[in-house]
């Protein structure tokens, strides 16, 4: 009774269930949203969510991290003109999937394959048949590309395809190198290649030979950041890492002597298809390389002939020098006291230890003094005078020419040569150039001891370094002496000699003598070795020249190797001479000039002048105005305030009038493209050195975007 009492006080109603219930729900409801709290609490506070920071991840959202590329650095020779610049070139595609469009719904795919393989054919090389079949081939494909056709085209090419409005074609912006000069000292200047940049579709220049290669670094300069945020999130902003451009390389190369160089160097080429030619002129007196040149070379812009020779001879060829050995000879035993003018010895052989030493004339010229016989390059004479000097001594002499180490020119590959010096014949070989192989580089430097008071220096071709970015010169280079082979006197000595090579009537280097100017020089003759023996026949062997000049002081060094040319009824000499004249006379004759006007013109600002005032000026200050138009007052230069400019130079002054073109005969490839950025005209050219023909005639109206087109010659 009581038990069913109990449980019958213990049952709710129905309305006390529903108020416990909502009780339980009320807390539960708190609980919840107190956890909700704490959570959005945390969140705002530390503003992470499972490790992800929010607020790094929202501004990522809006956020768009770009790249600035480095321009690299232009290579100018030391008259300013530009062998290397940068450019870009581009790669075309095509969308052919039909369902990409734009934002505002324009066709971003190609609609019309007849009308887009009419423009391909128009501007590109290929074929309206080829390319309308590529596009026909890439229907259900998203893109396609048209092979070589489609790549490095140039930003001319582009805006004309552009101008077409064709839907569906695109284009893929890639660095390129511009090489305006062609064939153009092609091995020491050097090429880039592009490599595409990790984790990105960018590509980058990077040197793969040459001054390229060896000042890539210089020239690279660093890439920079640029973080844009966009308005929905705090606003638009940017920041990020400033870029900084690679650094100029000014060379030692005169855009003049080394056009004239590569014009001879071909020219003679082509007449004696030598298996390889060098051909180098330094100024005696700075060490500084003022032009160089070999065959066979390419033309860097094209790239044609690089796979038939890439390799630097200047460095990284050795060959056994022949008879221009004997310079080094003669001052060795001068030196070291082991020289008598007037010993006489017995020609045509010489046996040493069993074996023979030949004359190149085997019956000889009877008894010869040491004098004769190095006019009359006598192998034999040169023998007799290592056994004089001793191998100890001779070897010591060799090593103090530098004709055992590198020159350290800091180009790839760089050789430093070998000697066959155990037995004794071996020795009295090396005096007249057989049996050790050397680099036309340390034969350079070893001569610039006999042209240079004995001093021997540095070959160097990079002038100068400058920074684009703050306009200061971070590195001038300067004559360093690396040794002191011999004295003055000797040097001196030994120039007489090499004029008696040139002037006696028995010396073998007649055929470079240049009127008006005193040479002394030194002719050889080696047997081309291929490994273990020697080369035979006519066509086996290695000619070369050294010349320098003024004879009793020289300024410049010239030296030519020429290995196993086809000689067609001239000989060597007069094929060599074809280089070694003209081109010495050209520089010897802007010495001179240069000697009878020293003085420094710094470019001064004159845009915003009048053009009257603006062309006086120049000329008073001793450049050479080019006016292009008849307008009052000048608006742009060609070269900017402060440059140093060379008497009589040329400087381009465009006006605010109607722009008139110029006569461009004589202008060199960096001239003429200054012309026309300055002008806007769109520039075509074919051919290497200085402008022949203009396809715009001298006082014809011109205007921006017309076409021009010059040949060089």
């Amino acid at each position: 009774m009581n038990d069913n009492k109990q449980r019958m006080n213990s049952k709710r109603s129905p309305k006390e269930n529903r108020k416990v219930f909502g009780q339980w729900l009320f807390f539960i409801a708190i609980l919840i949203f107190g956890v909700l709290v704490i959570r959005f609490s945390y969140i705002a506070i530390g503003r992470r969510v499972n490790g992800v920071n929010l607020a790094a991840a929202t501004k990522k959202l809006y956020t768009d991290d770009q790249t600035i590329t480095a321009k690299r650095g232009t290579i100018y020779t030391a008259n300013g003109d530009a062998i290397a610049e940068d450019t870009s070139t581009y790669t075309l595609y095509a969308i052919m999937a039909k369902n990409q469009k734009s934002a505002s719904g324009k066709a971003l795919y190609v609609k019309n394959n007849v009308q887009a393989a009419k423009v391909l054919s128009k501007y590109l090389p290929i074929s309206y048949k080829k390319a309308l079949a590529t596009l026909q081939k890439g229907t259900g494909k998203f893109q396609i590309e048209f092979g070589t056709a489609g790549k490095n085209i140039s930003l001319t090419t582009k805006k004309k395809i552009d101008a077409q409005n064709v839907s569906g074609l695109h284009f893929i912006e890639s660095e390129a190198r511009l090489y305006p000069n062609g064939v153009f000292a092609s091995q020491l200047v050097g090429l880039t290649n592009s490599k595409n940049v990790s984790g990105s579709d960018q590509t980058r220049l990077n040197g793969a030979m040459g001054i390229e290669l060896a000042y890539n670094k210089v020239l690279s300069g660093t890439d920079g950041r640029k973080t844009v945020t966009t308005s929905g999130y705090q606003g638009k902003t940017d920041t990020g890492k400033q870029v900084k451009n690679g650094n100029n390389v000014y060379t030692t190369i005169d855009t003049k002597l080394q056009t004239l160089l590569e014009t001879k160097m071909s020219e003679v080429q082509s007449q004696v298809n030598a298996k390889s030619m060098t051909a180098t002129l330094m100024n005696a007196k700075t060490g500084a390389i003022l032009a160089t040149s070999q065959r066979p070379t390419f033309n860097a812009q094209t790239k044609s002939g690089l796979s038939k020779m890439w390799r630097n001879l200047l460095v990284e060829d050795t060959y056994e020098p022949g008879s221009t050995m004997k310079v080094f000879t003669m001052a060795a035993a001068i030196n070291s006291g082991n020289y008598n003018a007037n010993t006489t010895v017995a020609s045509g052989t010489y046996k040493i230890d069993g074996k023979t030493v030949p004359d190149w004339n085997t019956s000889g010229w009877g008894n010869i003094t040491y004098a004769k016989g190095f006019a009359l390059s006598s192998n034999v004479a040169m023998a007799h005078l290592e056994q004089t000097m001793g191998a100890k001594t001779w070897l010591h002499y060799i090593k103090k020419f530098g004709l055992r180490t590198s020159t350290n020119s800091g180009l790839q590959d760089e050789q430093t040569g070998s000697i066959q010096f155990t037995y004794p014949i071996e020795q009295a070989d090396t005096a007249f150039g057989q049996g050790i192989q050397v680099t036309a580089m340390q034969m350079l430097r070893g001569f610039t001891a006999i042209a240079n008071n004995g001093k021997m220096l540095q070959p160097y071709f990079v002038s100068k370094i400058t920074n684009p970015n703050t306009h200061k010169t971070v590195y001038k280079a300067k004559t360093k002496v690396v040794g002191t082979p011999v004295t003055s006197k000797t040097a001196s000595s030994v120039l007489d000699h090499m004029q008696d090579v040139v002037y006696k009537s028995y010396g073998t280097g007649s055929a470079f003598k240049i009127d008006g100017y005193r040479i002394a020089a030194k002719t050889g003759t080696a047997q081309v070795s291929n490994g273990g023996t020697y080369e035979t026949g006519d066509n086996s062997y290695l000619y070369s020249v050294v010349g320098m000049a003024p004879a009793k002081n020289p300024k410049y060094i010239l030296y030519i190797t020429m290995k196993q040319p086809t000689l067609n009824g001239t000989s060597a000499s007069e094929d060599m001479a074809e280089i070694f004249k003209p081109v010495m006379r050209r520089a010897l004759d802007e010495q001179k000039a240069s000697e009878t006007k020293t003085t420094t013109i710094k470019m001064q600002d004159l845009t915003g002048q009048s053009t009257k005032t603006a062309e006086a000026k120049a000329k008073k200050i001793g450049v050479t105005p080019i006016v292009v138009g008849k307008g009052s007052r000048i608006v742009k230069q060609s070269v900017s305030s402060g440059t140093v400019l060379t008497s009589k130079q040329r400087v381009i002054l465009v006006t605010n009038g109607q722009m008139y073109m110029p006569n461009l005969s004589g202008w060199s490839a960096s001239e003429v493209a200054d012309f026309a950025d300055l002008t806007g005209v769109k520039l075509t050219t074919s051919g290497t050195g200085y402008v022949s023909a203009q396809s715009i005639s001298a006082g014809n109206p011109i205007e921006s975007k017309q076409a021009l087109s010059v040949t060089l010659k």
